[in-house]
């Protein structure tokens, strides 16, 4: 009964807090990640073990959903020649920054390497809901962003791939082990591949053809899972495997009908990826945030400015002027979704502490909230200056 109530207040705060950002002009994330802040005010036991489970299962479906619905191969060939340029520079600029931080501060290497995958990544989400809140997403700058984004998201989970698995060593791994790490992902992503081509159209085609209510959505979330724990077969980690899953089914017709997009969406967004993002909030330290000493002042200003920078500069070697370049670079600032599972990732595995978890999260907040405006300035900056001198 106590597990019903509390399943039932996670997911009624976040949704109310969530419409409330949503209102005022936010991501509804920060109402999710304020709802789970709320509750570790108000619960006096820490950490319950259905709200970790629930918490798991929002960052298997987050990651699966985006992969599903967000990572479209056929586009993604096409935009790849021009965006790989601009996502490479901001990775490089990103993930400098954050594992330098890491190492001045005097963090161990593991540390510093997942504080740096963290500053990688970009929210594909909160890029979306902010270029489309501001009839910017069709534009040159907004569909290069959008196409960066999802590069970032793929490389973020490979990176994220090979530091849990130094995670798992407690240590950098030799040459050989390097190797070996590698040969395992690939030989995941192969069989995925041969999976996605080959025996997971002829499921959905005999799927199709049963009579049980609701088959077809069934084997999604089947897949979705199959995927996870098939990852970790391999010793990756199950939010990689969720995410490979999803890119291999969003190219099969049958499993992406708008109905069952429509319910895969409704699970992932309406339940579980809310919980995870309570849980990222309920699991904050909220004196090392109070404190908000000269490491979480940094945190915030390079994870932001890594973007900024290597954004600017990467748009600017493929073409784009001086106010376009500046518009990208704000516009992959925002984080929300890979960063937030790496750092729970580490933290789970104890690889980092208290203080880069919590400031990784203040990261995610001001980014959410300091991003919309900074690209909207700078699109009326850029709009004013191209109208007619009067």
């Amino acid at each position: 009964m106590e597990t019903i109530l509390l399943i039932f207040i996670i997911i009624f705060l976040a949704k109310v807090l969530g419409e409330f950002f949503e209102r005022t002009g936010f991501s509804s994330i920060l109402g999710e990640i304020c709802a789970g802040i709320l509750l570790s005010v108000v619960l006096l036991s820490h950490d319950p073990e259905i709200f970790s489970f629930f918490a798991e299962l929002g960052a298997i479906f987050l990651l699966f959903t985006a992969g599903y619905k967000e990572v479209h191969l056929q586009e993604l060939r096409s935009a790849s020649s021009k965006a790989i340029i601009p996502t490479i520079t901001q990775i490089v600029f990103a993930f400098s920054f954050g594992f330098l931080l890491g190492l001045i501060f005097n963090f161990q290497v593991l540390e510093s390497l997942f504080m740096a995958v963290a500053f990688s990544a970009t929210s594909i989400g909160v890029l979306v809901k902010v270029l489309i809140d501001y009839n910017y997403l069709s534009s040159k700058p907004g569909s290069l962003m959008l196409t960066s984004a999802i590069f970032d998201d793929i490389a973020g989970i490979f990176m994220l791939s090979i530091v849990v698995t130094f995670a798992e060593l407690q240590q950098l791994p030799s040459f050989s082990q390097i190797f070996i790490i590698f040969v395992k992902m690939a030989f995941f992503m192969v069989s995925m591949a041969v999976l996605g081509f080959k025996i997971f159209p002829r499921v959905f085609d005999y799927v199709q053809k049963m009579h049980v209510k609701e088959s077809i959505f069934a084997f999604v979330i089947i897949i979705a899972l199959f995927s996870a724990y098939f990852a970790e077969a391999f010793e990756l980690h199950a939010v990689v495997g969720a995410f490979v899953g999803g890119i291999v089914l969003s190219r099969i017709p049958l499993a992406k009908i708008e109905d069952v997009q429509s319910k895969v969406s409704g699970l992932s967004y309406g339940i579980f990826t809310p919980i995870f993002f309570a849980y990222i909030g309920f699991t904050v330290d909220l004196a090392v945030i109070g404190a908000a000493g000269l490491f979480t002042v940094l945190v915030v200003v390079m994870a932001l400015l890594g973007k900024l920078m290597g954004g600017f500069i990467g748009s600017k070697l493929v073409g784009l002027d001086s106010s376009d370049s500046l518009i990208f670079g704000i516009g992959v600032m925002p984080r929300a979704g890979i960063e937030l599972v790496v750092i729970t990732i580490g933290r789970n595995r104890g690889i980092i502490g208290n203080e880069i978890y919590s400031a990784i999260v203040l990261m995610v907040i001001v980014s959410i909230i300091v991003s919309p405006m900074l690209l909207k300035f700078a699109i009326n900056t850029k709009e004013k200056s191209a109208l007619p001198s009067s």
